[in-house]
């Protein structure tokens, strides 16, 4: 998956493996979020397996090794033998990270 921007101020998702839009004309929140959604369902060679992920609910506080900075965890995927956490940073951008560059946060912390 991948999020693509139309260059009218919307974003889409494309699948590469069908060749086509997943969906458009989101923000840039929206189609990351969709992105993300997808990859939990998907990986390269179709369905991913159910033993491949783990969603985490309620969504735990976490850091990330980047400058140690917060977000919040709601999802594993295991990917190329290692597992990535879903991440959302306090600006609402979504990422995959490895779980050797996550720790949970300290909850006192802002």
């Amino acid at each position: 998956m991948r999020l693509s921007d139309d260059g009218s101020g919307t974003f889409g998702v494309w699948d590469s493996a069908v060749n086509g839009w997943r969906v458009t004309n989101l923000d840039r929140a929206a189609a990351e979020q969709m992105k993300t959604d997808l990859d939990l369902q998907f990986n390269a060679q179709g369905t991913r397996p159910p033993d491949d992920i783990r969603t985490v609910d309620p969504p735990q506080p976490v850091e990330q090794l980047v400058a140690w900075e917060s977000g919040e965890l709601d999802a594993w995927i295991r990917e190329g033998g290692q597992w990535l956490g879903r991440v959302r940073d306090r600006n609402g951008n979504i990422a995959w990270v490895p779980q050797a560059d996550l720790r949970p946060t300290n909850q006192d912390t802002p």
